[in-house]
């Protein structure tokens, strides 16, 4: 089957595990399709997100106010950063229709280095993606 796992053989390598802990998936919930992408956008506009998933609409059963309530909802899944979720959730705060809307935090523990790299060059705010970009396409 092959060598045991050691602790040698199962260590991440400090380079790897980094970009991970540096992305954070915020998952949250909107009433409707049409506020989902226009929130969504904003977020990926801004540089607050490098990619949010919006996934079809499903029902959710809940207790509000003492009630069992049942409504359609859309999942969001936003792919940003430890630097940028604060100011994500304070643009969701302010983009979103509930009273108290779903927010979660999920910390990946591992990913393939390449997406992770994305997610944290993308999650710039616009003027500082800009001049990444144009550094970038600048040749000497």
């Amino acid at each position: 089957m092959g060598k045991p796992a050691t602790p040698e053989t199962d260590a991440t390598p400090p380079q790897a595990a980094q970009p991970a802990a540096a992305v954070v998936l915020l998952l949250t919930t909107f009433p409707d399709r049409e506020r989902a992408e226009a929130a969504a956008r904003h977020w990926v506009e801004a540089g607050l997100a490098a990619c949010v998933h919006i996934a079809p609409a499903g029902r959710s059963v809940y207790r509000w106010q003492g009630a069992v309530e049942v409504a359609e909802e859309v999942a969001l899944t936003a792919k940003t950063t430890a630097e940028r979720v604060e100011a994500l959730h304070e643009a969701l705060r302010h983009d979103h229709p509930y009273e108290l809307p779903e927010v979660l935090l999920v910390s990946p523990q591992g990913g393939s280095e390449a997406y992770l790299g994305w997610v944290m060059d993308a999650c710039q705010p616009p003027a500082a993606a800009d001049a990444g970009a144009a550094a970038a396409s600048t040749r000497p």
